[in-house]
């Protein structure tokens, strides 16, 4: 073999070997038109040249005006810069332009994306407020009707965006793929002198779907300017294989997510394996984390989970980060776990706060380290860290802001004051200085 050679295996050399540098972070981004969503004064740009926006949907039912308010706010707060809700009844239907009159009674002018299915056309025509109070629609071309009323009905719902000057996720779906298409494409394959399996062609009945759909929108009036497209499906190698091919054969704006993706670690693994994946590659224009809540769990964990994916690929912050060891036999104490824990909800409940006085405090990072091993060069390289005892270690705690070793706490109240050390370090070097 021969060791030089980097199509064996071997790295690409280094700069300093007098090769490239070594790349980091995503290659081209994908080029997509822009569509903005808007409320009131909030614009929410999709595509084009913004950056890759996160969204979330509501569990409430839509009929409950103030319960739904609420989870809207929330999500909101969390992060989330579109909400989607429910519109399934007309008894959610008339409650629209009530959810929205009360969010902007609190101050939340988040854009809300009406999710419609099999009967939007009736519910989008028959109730106007409903249809004025949301700011995009999502429609399913696999379930707005079969035969000769899927068209009708489709174009009802396009016909409302139009008058309505709505933007339109056109989102298709593997678990309600259009039957009739699906066949057609099946009796093509057939005929191939060699055959697709199944799975590729329901992946390209996906595709097909989703473009014929918004080529169809258009040729109805809706601007190309207004269209969005996702194809969803719960395989995280056939999102991959979606999108890839969404991205090849359009240029309308895509919404990346993994439908079914499954509770608690499964569904944060799969959805970031899928959409890490595509990101990376520069593909995918809104994202969203769709995970199935434990019993009365929080909504809110979908956003977190969209945004730290965003964070930690180097494409958007949100919040300071924690940079936190693992722990390890070194570290018998669960202190640092702890400290680690309530600096990271510190951070994230403050910035509702910090994000209008202190501009770039998201970029912060903070370490939270639990032994000498790599505690001090860890807080050296954040912007400000802390180096907990390990076991056996003299019970001192040295903080480091920006690279040097600022103080050393001791006693039984480094946590608040490592917090106060935190908030003020946070006011000195974001605080405005004019």
């Amino acid at each position: 073999m021969n060791a030089k050679d980097p199509a064996l295996g071997q790295s690409p050399p280094c700069s300093a070997m007098g090769g490239e540098p070594f790349s980091c972070g995503p290659s081209t981004r994908r080029v997509s038109r822009a569509v903005k969503v808007a409320w009131g004064n909030q614009t929410v740009q999709i595509g084009g040249s913004a950056p890759v926006v996160v969204q979330s949907m509501t569990n409430t039912d839509t009929a409950d005006a103030i319960g739904t308010a609420i989870q809207v706010q929330g999500l909101a707060q969390a992060g989330s810069e579109l909400v989607r809700i429910t519109v399934n009844s007309p008894d959610a239907a008339k409650e629209v332009a009530s959810i929205r009159e009360q969010l902007d009674r609190m101050n939340c002018s988040v854009p809300l994306i009406g999710d419609f299915h099999f009967n939007g056309h009736k519910l989008l025509s028959e109730y106007p407020d409903c249809a004025q109070a949301l700011s995009k629609y999502r429609i399913n071309p696999g379930n707005v009707g079969k035969g000769a009323k899927r068209d009708d009905q489709f174009g009802a719902m396009i016909e409302a965006a139009c008058k309505f000057n709505k933007p339109v996720r056109i989102g298709v779906n593997w678990g309600s793929l259009d039957q009739e298409l699906l066949a057609r494409l099946m009796d093509d394959n057939s005929k191939r002198a060699q055959p697709w399996d199944a799975q590729a062609v329901m992946r390209e009945a996906l595709v097909t779907s989703a473009i014929d759909s918004a080529q169809q929108a258009e040729k109805w009036g809706l601007a190309g300017d207004r269209i969005t497209l996702s194809a969803k499906v719960s395989s995280v190698q056939d999102l991959i294989s979606v999108y890839r091919e969404l991205a090849r054969r359009c240029d309308y704006p895509l919404h990346l997510g993994l439908t079914e993706a499954g509770m608690g670690s499964k569904g944060i693994v799969a959805s970031t394996a899928a959409m890490a994946v595509l990101l990376q590659e520069g593909i995918g224009d809104t994202i969203r984390v769709s995970l199935t809540p434990e019993p009365g769990g929080d909504r809110r964990l979908e956003v977190i989970v969209a945004q730290e994916m965003l964070q930690s690929m180097g494409m958007r912050a949100f919040a300071p980060m924690v940079v936190a060891c693992p722990g390890c036999g070194r570290t018998t104490s669960t202190f640092f776990q702890e400290l680690a824990s309530k600096i990271q909800s510190y951070l994230r409940d403050q910035m509702r706060v910090w994000k209008t006085q202190y501009p770039g405090v998201e970029n912060m990072t903070v370490a939270v380290m639990g032994c000498v091993v790599n505690g001090p060069g860890e807080s050296k390289h954040a912007d400000i860290g802390i180096s907990l005892p390990g076991t056996g270690e003299t019970p001192v705690a040295p903080v480091f802001i920006d690279g040097q070793r600022n103080v050393t706490l001791k006693g039984d109240h480094i946590a608040e004051e490592f917090q106060a050390i935190v908030s003020d370090y946070v006011k000195t070097r974001f605080g405005s200085t004019t």
